[in-house]
């Protein structure tokens, strides 16, 4: 589990083109123009549009049920993408001091990391309070990804000695990464644990470019083995989200767990800009 520390997102755009538009010139002549698409109530202008589509039993047909939830969720996390990766972007900046903001970087995600373990194997036990069919899937998936997880906070400590942080008491954590995770917390107690895959959905959907270590140390001066977390989150958090996505789509979530996931996501992204918006700040900048 990581956060973002790329501007570009591991999803690809809605809508995109599949190749460019070919221009004509000197050794291409126009294209002819294409036809306006007929509708099927142009067939006549009295024509009438055709009924909507109904089941042998006369219920209308949700169109919606046939879009995977994880496309869905896709497009919910679209409208909050933008801000996050400008705040990521501010962050990863050559001017000011990017040393220290990524000094700061670590500890922030550090103190996030310590979490995750937890929090996963929180909602694998909640899943135990559960009565549906599918609870033990759930457990399993989120029990197998705190094992994954194992460890990862020992990364960042490994990172920021190779920094040149020396070995001290750990600093306070954000006040926003307590809310980040917090709000998890409250979650798999109080509303359902199926929404932790919201926030796993944001942390993992947006793994860190595999040619942003490279470029973090070329401007930082830093050795190496200072990035070793954001290097092989870049080659993980891949697969760990391709398995969010397989849960999300498998589980026989109701309309309200689905929107418990959603919210989740949205809540955990937002927080998630807000972050990186401070600690982009260099010293003395007000963030």
């Amino acid at each position: 589990m990581s956060v973002p520390p790329s501007p570009a997102p591991n999803t690809r755009p809605l809508n995109r083109p599949d190749a460019p538009t070919a221009h004509p010139g000197p050794d291409r002549p126009a294209a002819p123009p294409r036809p306006h698409p007929r509708l099927p109530h142009d067939a006549a202008p009295n024509a009438q549009p055709p009924a909507h589509p109904r089941h042998p039993a006369g219920r209308v047909r949700n169109r919606s049920a046939s879009i995977p939830f994880s496309c869905a969720l896709d497009a919910r996390l679209a409208l909050a993408s933008p801000i996050l990766h400008r705040a990521s972007a501010q962050l990863w900046r050559a001017e000011g001091d990017l040393t220290v903001r990524y000094t700061g970087y670590l500890w922030a995600m550090h103190a996030l990391t310590v979490a995750s373990v937890p929090l996963l194997e929180r909602a694998a036990s909640a899943c135990a309070r559960l009565d549906e069919d599918w609870a033990p899937r759930l457990a399993a998936y989120f029990a197998g990804h705190a094992e994954e997880e194992r460890g990862h906070d020992a990364w960042l400590l490994a990172d920021l000695a190779a920094a040149g942080e020396r070995a001290r008491e750990q600093p306070l954590p954000p006040p926003l990464v307590v809310e980040l995770a917090g709000a998890q917390y409250y979650r798999i107690e109080h509303r359902h644990p199926a929404a932790l895959l919201g926030y796993l959905a944001v942390l993992e959907g947006h793994a860190p470019s595999p040619a942003l270590a490279g470029v973090l140390a070329a401007r930082t001066g830093l050795p190496e083995a200072a990035f070793r977390t954001v290097r092989e989150h870049a080659d993980l958090d891949a697969g760990h989200l391709a398995e969010v996505r397989r849960q999300l789509d498998r589980l026989p979530l109701t309309g309200p767990q689905q929107t418990e996931v959603a919210v989740s996501a949205l809540h955990s992204a937002g927080i998630l800009a807000r972050l990186f918006h401070q600690l982009a700040a260099d010293p003395g900048e007000q963030p």
